[in-house]
């Protein structure tokens, strides 16, 4: 008998990346404050919990670029937990500097003093003596030693990408990598104890999250960075030249948003080349996220059936041209790595039809924008009369919007007439819970609100705003911000709208 949906019922869910959990270390942790935001979650009536990726960040602190695909965020390590191990004491904790604003993470702080944290637990760690950390190692061989070499090999080298590092070890050269293993060996076995450590305390949260009949949704992006162990080590896989540069590049056609599209920077895959070896990395990372999440939204969905390749001489994604995707061939993998585990396809952006009729054919769920259906016009499709099928996800906004408040906040009440006509309110200030309201009565079997729409705040709370640098990803919510009377309510609209 086939394994039942989560998402075929009626169901809602919050939307908080676990960097956003308040913590007095600099951002959000897998301890305490994870286990009581799972608490607060059943008291809200909640059966989702949705979270960004949770992979290593680089540059420019983006969950969606991260070193590796399949690695957990060394950031996420909860360090109270390490002492209660006895791997670090209060005062190495408290004696280091975590950033002064609980509601902002501080990521060069964070990237200063987490790491030499870690390392004095590291060096304390009797973890090579359990089975436990052995049979971690053995069920990840395909990723955790070019992972963990990749990044002794980015801290040998002041943290450079890996294009620049010395010839024979950014062509992995086999001598030269045997050389790195040996000279490097405590750096990478360091490395394998954060992934060790980040799976354990994953691993714990998401069985009392079970236990408490909460599931967890996970992102994927569609694309890796180009700075990345995946790229580093599978080079074959991604369209490179002789010299391991890209050719072609990701990212979107120019549209009413920004007149020169968006280059994301992202390399291109080889999807021949990925095809002659049956899409394997890609079965191996649908694989591992199945492990992590009980349901996997993947990132930028189009891609897989037609993606906007850009010349990576051009300087925006004007010069850009559509080219076909591997399609259902991809997508069957992904069923057969994933073992039934539910998948979300992010459907926003140009849908042509030929994405519509892959995603009917692989009966994912799509997603709905409340913040993309006021505009006016009474047939557009995000408006919850418009909804013909219940099999998708309504949410106000998501990571890459502003905030409910934000959105509607600057606009003059002209703006707003239909919206509030619509909400039937008065008054702006009463917009983002009139659409949460709006969220869980539509027909849409799964409604998710960002945590900062819940809780009402501006686009000081923004979480990204696309193709910038600098400010995003930041955003922390303060303790006790996730009230009683927040939970009261949103456990009052489950029960009226049956989630």
């Amino acid at each position: 008998m086939e394994k039942k949906n989560f998402l075929d019922d009626r169901g809602a869910g919050v939307l908080l990346p676990i960097s956003s959990l308040p913590s007095p270390y600099g951002i959000g942790t897998l301890g305490e404050e994870a286990y009581h935001f799972v608490d607060r979650l059943v008291k809200a009536g909640q059966k989702y919990w949705q979270v960004l990726p949770a992979g290593p960040t680089s540059f420019g602190d983006s969950p969606y670029q991260s070193f590796s695909a399949f690695a957990g965020n060394p950031y996420f390590i909860d360090l109270d937990t390490l002492i209660q191990e006895g791997l670090l004491t209060n005062q190495e904790v408290e004696s280091e500097e975590w950033g002064e604003d609980p509601e902002d993470i501080d990521y060069a702080i964070l990237f200063q003093n987490r790491f030499k944290v870690l390392k004095k637990a590291y060096n304390r760690s009797k973890h090579q003596e359990e089975s436990s950390y052995r049979t971690f190692c053995r069920q990840n061989t395909y990723w955790l030693a070019d992972y963990c070499l990749y990044m002794a090999l980015k801290f040998e080298n002041d943290n450079k990408e890996w294009q620049l590092w010395e010839e024979d070890i950014r062509f992995r050269q086999k001598d030269a990598v045997k050389k790195w293993q040996k000279k490097l060996a405590d750096e990478i076995a360091f490395w394998e104890f954060c992934q060790y450590k980040f799976y354990q305390q994953w691993n714990r949260l998401k069985k009392y999250a079970h236990k408490k009949k909460i599931r967890l949704i996970g992102d994927i992006p569609l694309y890796v960075s180009m700075d990345s162990a995946d790229v580093w080590a599978h080079s074959d896989l991604f369209e490179l030249d002789e010299r391991k540069k890209p050719i072609n590049i990701a990212g979107v056609p120019p549209d009413c948003f920004s007149a020169d599209g968006q280059r994301w920077g992202n390399p291109l895959y080889d999807w021949k080349a990925m095809e002659k070896d049956h899409f394997r990395w890609w079965y191996k990372r649908m694989e591992a996220n199945a492990k992590l999440y009980d349901v996997i939204r993947i990132d930028h969905f189009i891609g897989i059936v037609n993606f906007w390749s850009i010349p990576a001489s051009c300087p925006t994604a004007v010069d850009g041209k559509w080219r076909k995707g591997p399609g259902k061939k991809l997508t069957d993998v992904i069923k057969e790595a994933t073992k039934g585990t539910d998948i979300i396809a992010e459907d926003l952006g140009v849908v042509g039809p030929n994405v519509r009729k892959l995603i009917q054919k692989t009966g994912w769920p799509g997603m709905k924008i409340l913040e993309f259906a006021f505009d006016g016009a009474a047939d557009n499709e995000y408006l919850p009369h418009n909804y013909k099928d219940p099999n998708c996800l309504v949410y106000g906004g998501t990571h890459d919007n502003e905030t409910i408040m934000g959105f509607y906040g600057a606009k003059k009440k002209k703006e707003l007439k239909y919206v509030m006509d619509y909400l039937q309110v008065k008054k702006k200030k009463q917009i983002p819970m009139e659409m949460i309201r709006l969220g869980y009565g539509s027909i849409a079997n799964t409604a998710i609100f960002q945590m900062q729409d819940i809780l009402g705040l501006d686009n000081r709370a923004r979480m990204n705003l696309p193709s910038t640098v600098g400010t995003n990803w930041r955003w922390r919510m303060l303790p006790g911000a996730f009230t009683r009377e927040h939970c009261r309510y949103l456990k009052k609209l489950c029960r009226i709208y049956n989630r």
